[in-house]
């Protein structure tokens, strides 16, 4: 008997709260903001373990016309919602297909970013300074960044009619909160002026990215 590729709540469940509580455990949102934009991060997660699990509403609403252009597929296995590696006729298994290992350098990597820059906005918190080394030495909001990257890698694995919609408006929301949290954190001396002039906000400098890997 072939289990069921579907309908397993309990794997959307737990998935969802080790992802969540993953990233919480380096987050660790303190501001109203921060919830926020925690919050918006679960909520894209969620949606998408449902439909990887539990019931794929995109397989289901793009289904004519996948079964039409595609008819050699079989579009209610787990497998066949690797969707970019099925329309790209990727004979391999699917967890191994080039856009999966895409997704998970992506996934990886901001996990990765949001670790790292949370122990330097630590440090720097508790001794009252400026976070200006580590990822902060590239980009000014390297936590957001990594939510955007670990995002756009789910959506390379498993792209769904939802999160698709999901992803710019988190994207923009992130842009939003982080240009509110640069006005409210102004500071007197200019010191953060000055930070901000020669360090950009989301996307780093090719030198001083390699200039900080070399370190």
């Amino acid at each position: 008997m072939t289990a069921p590729a579907y309908g397993l709540w309990i794997l959307v469940i737990v998935n969802s709260a080790i992802f969540i509580l993953f990233a919480f455990s380096f987050f660790k949102p303190q501001t109203e903001r921060d919830w926020r934009s925690f919050g918006a991060f679960s909520a894209f997660l969620v949606a998408l373990f449902t439909e990887m699990y539990g019931y794929p509403l995109t397989i289901y609403f793009l289904s004519g016309w996948l079964q039409s252009r595609y008819p050699e597929v079989d579009w209610l296995t787990h497998d066949a919602g690797h969707i970019l590696e099925m329309l790209f006729g990727s004979k391999a298994n699917p967890h191994f297909g080039p856009f999966h290992v895409l997704s998970m350098v992506f996934i990886g990597g901001g996990f990765w970013l949001l670790a790292v820059a949370w122990r330097v906005l630590y440090a720097a918190q508790k001794t009252n300074r400026l976070a200006v080394s580590g990822p902060y030495a590239w980009i000014r909001h390297p936590q957001y960044v990594a939510f955007i990257l670990i995002m756009f890698g789910f959506l390379l694995q498993w792209p769904t009619i939802l999160t698709l919609l999901m992803f710019p408006v988190l994207v923009y929301m992130y842009v939003c909160l982080a240009k509110r949290e640069e006005e409210a954190g102004k500071d007197v001396g200019g010191a953060y002026t000055r930070y901000a002039a020669v360090t950009p906000a989301f996307v780093p400098r090719l030198t001083q990215l390699l200039a900080g890997l070399r370190q």
